[in-house]
């Protein structure tokens, strides 16, 4: 049984955000974003209260801007998802979830060292340029 519901185009749709955050990352940093875009969609809490589907994570709107910076900037996110991308997609959704992203709701590549908290969350670890945080203990059961 699947983490959350999904569909073919959920998992196109999330094959594309996953190659256009962390291409440069490899099969691991895709599979890391992967698991913050299933984990959003499992959360039912913070900012998350409202999205449920993968098409709803991805196009949330947060003070005005997309929650992730490819869908007004990356092009790559408007090109085709490849098979390679599909595959671990679908892993994302069936069942992988690993640290540092195993509980993970948020990422972000700071250019510097990783803060240890990122508007109050706690790092949780990171992989090659994203630093990933998880809720702050008690905030959010629904992600574990």
């Amino acid at each position: 049984m699947p983490i959350v519901k999904y569909t073919s185009a959920d998992v196109a749709l999330m094959a594309r955000m996953m190659r256009a955050e962390a291409v440069g990352e490899g099969k691991l940093g895709m599979l890391y974003v992967g698991n913050v875009i299933v984990n959003r969609a499992k959360a039912d809490c913070l900012d998350f209260t409202d999205v449920r589907t993968i098409r709803e994570v991805i196009f949330q709107v947060q003070g005005g801007n997309y929650s992730f910076e490819a869908v007004q900037k990356g092009s790559l996110f408007y090109k085709g998802a490849r098979e390679v991308e599909k595959r671990l997609a679908k892993k994302n959704l069936n069942f992988w979830r690993q640290h540092p992203a195993k509980y993970a709701l948020w990422y972000f590549n700071p250019y510097a060292p990783c803060p240890p908290t990122w508007y109050g969350q706690p790092f949780t670890g990171n992989f090659k340029n994203h630093c990933y945080y998880e809720p702050a203990a008690g905030t959010c059961a629904s992600v574990y």
